[in-house]
């Protein structure tokens, strides 16, 4: 019986043992790797209205120093969130040095002391985002902005930190831009234009400004609104498109990024694309078509915009809700509804949500879960019609026969990519629609490149095989990527996938490239949902766990420094080895 066969899961070092110096998430040393703190590099947020001001001049008084702790407080290897009395900093020691920098991550405010310092950076508990210990410097994703960095001396066997007071309560930072000039030599285009807004183009379009272009940028999109936080809107279906907001109109003007909103690329019209000598398209999906009659029934959506999201929490008030599909969106969608509508039902084509990506075990678990929280479930099963009164949606007939009662339904079955424009374009196409690109994001066609959802690019996790990985995070990752093969200054994609979701105030995390998984090996309880995951292919190559931080991002840690976790089969309790 499989009772009898257990597993010993070790990390084995396939690399160097040791890799000296500080190195950057990308695997190059940092350009700063140089610099100490100074607490007063050209720092700015969002709400900056001298955001694209060079250089900001502080007086004495907006600084403040504290004595944190004793010099031997810490160790090597260790890190403390220390309070300076109006702020706290993370104050970090490693190979002897003391360093400091802002304590929680700008992207959803994770307190990074519980995060993993290796090798020069601050890996993010909750979502794999690197920091750069001695910049502040944001090295992998997701999120925009890097972290303050401030002062940090000994005296007397005493650590004292030296703040900017408006650093330490902003607790994140804008890394400087160039602006927009007449002449840029420095490049061999003038002008780039850039399809879509979400965070493949965001990131491209900021990356090229770090990286000293200084000409225009046209950001184009179909949104009508500046760039967001999509991955919220399936789980916090009321936020506005403001409360969503990843860069105000303000910010992109300071930093001379032209946004054209509700604007369509039609393939007849994809001549514009010659007047500018280098193009991004770095687009997002589109929901997978489904057959069904009654298609012109309203209150059925796909959840593409805040006001989509808006719409379906107003209209599932004290009603019913039925979610088709059992994507990660379409689940959050439902946890979402539980505590607003009358019943929430949720259609799916497989016989457990999930297992493709998580396997039988964790689909199971997090079907139960829903199942605990009123959800019902119709599973192996598709929607016959939308039946509709006075043109409304009320109910949702099955090809079973089962007939639900619904008010509002949203489609969650997954999508393909948006890339109908491209059709006559020139730039390549596989079969199902996705843009192929190289290690440097370029199509086929010189001057284009693409990232985010629409491409297959080459993976190093999988000897450079040509992946779709449609993650927010890789999203950024591409948008980098592509930034520097347009500057000339390629850089290859080393990074680990990142996933998360959540759903009734519990997490799921998920790194790695899991595709093709031959095995599962879980550590913890799946049923109390504590849990680690490994998802292995001869080593393991993707991790999910839920109430088991900061293990993915350990995880995460060991897999982008390159080194293999190796499965092996022995008659021992399930043991985990971190070399880290």
């Amino acid at each position: 019986s499989n009772a009898c066969v257990e597993v010993k899961v070790e990390l084995t070092l396939l690399g160097k043992e040791k890799e000296a110096g500080v190195k950057s998430a990308n695997g190059k040393a940092s350009p700063f790797s140089d610099c100490r703190p100074n607490g007063a590099l050209e720092h700015c947020s969002d709400e900056d209205s001298a955001a694209a001001a060079p250089l900001r001049l502080y007086k004495p008084r907006d600084y403040l120093e504290a004595s944190v702790c004793h010099v031997k407080d810490l160790e090597n290897g260790q890190m403390r969130e220390v309070d300076l009395g109006s702020g706290r900093a993370l104050l970090i020691k490693e190979h002897g040095e003391f360093s400091a920098m802002g304590h929680k991550c700008p992207h959803y405010g994770a307190p990074l002391v519980k995060g993993i310092l290796s090798k020069g950076h601050v890996r993010c508990p909750w979502h794999g985002a690197c920091f750069n210990i001695v910049t502040g410097d944001i090295e992998d994703f997701p999120g925009l902005d890097s972290l303050p960095t401030f002062q940090v001396r000994v005296e007397k066997d005493k650590v004292i930190i030296r703040a900017n007071k408006q650093d330490l309560q902003s607790q994140k930072r804008s890394k400087a831009m160039a602006r927009c000039s007449a002449v840029n030599s420095s490049t061999g285009f003038s002008q780039v234009l850039i399809i879509g807004s979400g965070p493949a183009g965001l990131v491209c379009a900021e990356t090229l400004r770090q990286e000293g272009f200084t000409d225009r940028i046209v950001m184009c999109t179909m949104d009508k609104h500046p760039p967001y936080d999509r991955p919220k809107l399936s789980k916090s279906l009321e936020s506005t498109a403001e409360q969503l907001r990843l860069r105000s109109i303000d910010f992109l003007q300071a930093h001379d990024i032209e946004l054209l909103t509700e604007k369509e690329v039609r393939p007849e019209t994809l001549i514009i694309l010659a007047e500018f000598e280098s193009t991004s398209g770095l687009c997002d999906s589109l929901p997978k078509l489904m057959n069904y009659k009654g298609q012109d029934v309203r209150n059925v959506f796909h959840l593409r915009t805040p006001e989509d999201a808006n719409s379906v929490a107003r209209l599932a008030n004290n009603k019913n809700a039925v979610i088709v599909g059992t994507s990660f969106v379409g689940m959050e969608v439902a946890a979402a509804l539980t505590d607003k509508a009358h019943s929430v039902s949720i259609i799916g084509i497989e016989a457990i949500p999930f297992r493709k990506a998580l396997g039988e075990k964790v689909g199971k678990a997090i079907m139960k879960l829903f199942e605990t929280n009123r959800v019902k479930f119709y599973m192996l099963n598709e929607v016959s019609e939308m039946l509709g009164h006075d043109g409304q949606l009320k109910e949702v007939v099955l090809k079973s026969g089962k007939v639900l009662r619904a008010d509002v339904c949203v489609i969650g079955t997954g999508s393909g990519p948006a890339t109908g424009f491209l059709k006559q374009s020139g730039v390549h196409m596989d079969s199902k629609g996705f843009v192929p690109v190289n290690k440097t994001m370029q199509t086929n066609v010189d001057g284009v490149f693409a990232g985010g959802d629409i491409v297959t690019f080459p993976f190093p996790g999988r000897s450079n095989k040509k992946v779709n990985i449609p993650h927010w995070q890789m999203a950024h990752v591409h948008g980098r990527t592509a930034a520097h093969g347009m500057m000339g200054r390629p850089t290859e994609i080393k990074t680990v996938p990142y996933f998360w979701s959540a759903m009734f105030g519990k997490s799921l995390r998920y790194a790695g490239y899991g595709d093709g998984f031959d095995d599962v090996i879980i550590q913890g309880d799946v049923d109390e949902l504590k849990f680690v995951a490994f998802y292995t292919r001869y080593e393991v190559v993707a991790v999910a766990s839920m109430n088991y931080d900061p293990i993915v991002s350990r995880v995460a840690e060991v897999l982008g420094s390159g080194k293999t976790i190796r499965k092996r089969d022995q008659i021992v309790t399930c043991h985990i080895i971190m070399m880290i």
